[in-house]
Parts: structure tokens; C-alpha cells; sequence
């Protein structure tokens, strides 16, 4: 087989020059599902796949696929791919690295005239973040039926705006349906954002599958009332109330320790003014683990805790789970492959499970998927301070092409 390497350079200019749609002050990205910022990084994209010669075409709900043809039309194409949305402060790499580490590995086929038995596509998959549009991973869900194009078009924004008019207002609503677009097989590298890799001292984790996932929203009301004239005893404190069932989150984490996860990461306080009793309190839930029993267990003590806390101090709640993405293990075959591509590249790798949710969690539903880690300094990711080194990209890209080349090998 025909020995290929990435150019290190390129893709490290790469994700430079893509750093700049949205760039902020602090070195981050802010790059919102469906602003103008995304638009224009996807423009980037699609004239980069082209000048490979790469059919693009994009799906209902905005999904991004550049297609390099194979020596035979009769194999579903390899995917290679990840996201370009990002958090309000996000990091240069945080999905980026996934696409552009597909882009340089396509690069490297092209520019070598290398062809593959089965054709070769990577994909944008729109939506991933959810700090827009909630939940996370949505336009992934669509294509693999776990959610309908109509329920993506109605997400809205903390703004009122809505999924589907955003789509359309950037001009990337495509006509193929979503979940259309077939393919044999996905690879996904995307760094780490854990501490695991770079604690250990190696450059590749070889992704076992995801861990389980919930998102909830949580409302409690109470009086607002003023501060000065209100006693303590006639309270009705809905910030009060929210602090105390946030510490019981925490500790409902630490009960399942050491796999489970509990965060509060959005709380709105209402009114939100200096003298006035808080009267309302909304906030989000995230609970992970790899056992989805687990998480039942976790769920239950969370209802259980907002009803024990949240009555005595006459407050009222509404609770929903508004996502649920199961634990997923990805396939052995491809696994084996990212093992193979791992040797011959030359680094040292550890087998790992995901605990941030990826769209190669839904995908894997509908195709043989897999994912490739690699570290990120400091495990510190979704944050402006995000940061992985040249030779880890470079690393992870080399890994994703030789994995790729290995399966496309077996195909025949």
C-alpha cells in the first residue's frame, strides 16, 4: 500500500485561517449554528472540497457532504468528519480539528492521485454544540432518525429565533433529505477535551464509544417580592431553592463516582435585580455516565430532589428531559482499523470512552463508526484557552488517513 503522509503545515494554516471566522480577542472562537460566522466557515468548506474535485451537497437540515469517488460505485463512501459550529467562547480545535484533519487526509489523496476503492467524503454536521439551538448533536439525530426535520426547524434560540428560518436566511436548507445521504462507514477525531491522554503521555486514544447522556430544563417559581419589606419566614426564594437542588446535583454525581458527571451550566434568575426576591429560576441539568442504569438511578434521585427540596419552601417546579442520547460502543472493525493506523504512524495510543457526546454517537446507530482522540492541553476544552499542539494535530490527521486507508484496504 502506497505510504501517505499529511502535511503537518497545511492543515496547522488550515486551522489558523478558519480560526479567524469568528475569532475573539482571547484566541477562541465564537462561531453560533447558523450565524452569519458559520456561513462563511461553510462557504470556506465547500470551496476548499470543490477545488478537489469533491461533489458537495447538503441535506434538509443543513448537513455538509463533499464526495472524492472511488474506483467502485458499487461501496458506500468512507465518512470522515465532525463539525465547524462552536461554543459562545469556544476553542480553535473543538470539532475543527475533525474536519479539517478530514480535509488535509483528502488533500493528501488528491495531491498523491491516490484512489480508493470505495469513494471517500467528509462531513459538516450542522448543529453539533447545541449552545444555540438545544439539544446537542441535532442535525446528526435527524440524519439518523433519532429526531424528525420538523422538530430541528422548531428549536429555537434563547432569542426566539428559530432553527429552520436560520437555515434558510444563510442559505444552507438543502434539498436532499436528511439520513439520504448512505455511507459504509464514519471516523470522527476530534481532540479529547479530558486531561486522560495528555496525563498519560499519549498521543492517541483509540474511542471505544460514548457515554450516556441527559439534558433537562428546570423552572422554579416562587414571589418576587422586595428584599427590604419581605421577613425571611414569608419568603418564597426561587433562586434559594434552585442553589440548594444545584448542590444536591453535585452530590448525586459524587454518589456514582468515579464514572458519573452532574453540571449546571446555564441558570436564568428572574428578576435579576439587586432588591428584589428572586420569583423565578430557570436552569439546565446535564447528567452523564457510561451505564445508562446508572443514569436511570441518577434521574430518579434528581426528581426525588427537587420535590424533597423544593416544597417546603413553597416553590413550584417544571421538569423535563429535553435529550437523551444512550451510551454507544462503536464498531470493533473500525476500531481495529484506528489500532493498524495507530502502528503504522508511529505513537502510542490508550482505549478510552467519550464523556462528551459526539455525532459519531448517533451516527453509529446507522453505520459502523468509530472516533479518534487526541490530547488537548490541560483537558481544558468549550473554553477560549483550548489548545492542541502541531504535532498532536498533525498526529491525529496521519492516524485518520491511515485508519481510512486501511478499511477502504479490506473493502478490496
Amino acid at each position: 500500500m502506497q505510504n501517505l503522509k499529511i502535511n503537518p503545515q497545511r492543515l496547522w494554516d488550515s486551522l489558523m485561517e478558519t480560526a479567524q471566522i469568528g475569532g475573539t480577542p482571547k484566541g477562541g472562537i465564537k462561531r453560533l449554528t447558523l450565524t452569519d460566522e458559520d456561513r462563511r466557515v461553510r462557504d470556506w468548506f465547500k470551496a476548499e472540497c470543490e477545488a478537489l474535485g469533491c461533489t458537495v451537497t447538503v441535506d434538509e437540515v443543513g448537513n455538509m457532504f463533499a464526495v472524492r469517488p472511488g474506483r467502485r460505485g458499487d461501496l458506500a463512501p468512507i465518512a470522515m468528519g465532525s463539525h465547524l459550529d462552536t461554543q459562545p467562547t469556544g476553542g480553535k480545535f473543538d470539532g475543527v480539528l475533525g474536519v479539517l484533519g478530514a480535509l488535509e487526509a483528502m488533500r493528501t489523496m488528491h495531491d498523491m492521485g491516490y484512489e480508493t476503492n470505495a469513494p471517500v467524503e467528509i462531513v459538516n454536521w450542522a448543529n453539533e454544540e447545541g449552545s444555540r439551538f438545544a439539544p446537542a448533536m441535532l442535525a446528526s439525530g435527524v440524519y439518523a432518525g433519532v429526531f424528525t426535520p420538523e422538530f430541528a426547524y422548531s428549536r429555537e434560540d434563547r432569542q426566539g429565533l428559530k432553527y429552520g428560518d436560520e437555515l434558510e436566511r444563510i442559505g444552507y436548507r438543502g434539498t436532499e433529505k436528511a439520513g439520504a445521504h448512505k455511507f459504509g462507514a464514519m471516523f470522527e477525531l476530534h481532540i479529547e477535551q479530558g486531561p486522560i491522554l495528555e496525563n498519560e503521555g499519549r498521543m492517541i486514544g483509540v474511542v471505544q464509544g460514548v457515554q450516556g447522556m441527559r439534558w433537562y430544563e428546570v423552572t422554579v417559581a416562587g414571589q418576587d417580592a422586595h428584599t427590604g419589606a419581605t421577613p425571611m419566614y414569608l419568603r418564597r426564594n426561587a433562586l434559594l431553592g434552585a442553589a440548594r437542588v444545584i448542590d444536591r446535583i453535585d452530590a448525586i454525581a459524587h454518589e456514582h463516582a468515579p464514572n458519573a458527571v452532574g453540571t449546571v451550566g446555564l441558570i436564568e434568575n428572574r428578576p435579576n435585580s439587586r432588591n428584589v426576591i428572586p420569583g423565578e429560576v430557570f436552569f439546565c441539568v446535564d447528567l452523564r455516565h457510561p451505564d445508562d442504569a446508572v443514569l436511570d438511578v441518577m434521574e430518579a434521585k434528581l426528581r426525588r430532589a427537587l420535590d424533597e427540596i423544593l416544597t417546603p419552601l413553597k416553590l413550584t417546579f417544571e421538569e423535563k428531559r429535553i435529550w437523551h442520547s444512550p451510551a454507544v460502543r462503536f464498531a470493533p472493525d473500525l476500531i481495529d482499523c484506528v489500532r493498524i493506523g495507530t502502528e503504522r504512524a508511529g505513537f502510542e495510543s490508550r482505549d478510552m470512552v467519550s464523556g462528551a457526546g459526539h455525532d459519531a454517537a448517533y451516527v453509529a446507530r446507522v453505520a459502523p463508526t468509530t472516533m479518534i482522540f487526541v490530547p488537548c492541553a490541560g483537558g481544558i476544552s468549550h473554553n477560549e484557552a483550548e489548545s492542541t499542539s502541531f504535532e498532536e494535530c498533525a498526529a491525529g490527521a496521519q492516524v485518520l488517513l491511515e485508519a481510512v486507508l486501511e478499511y477502504d484496504r479490506r473493502l478490496g
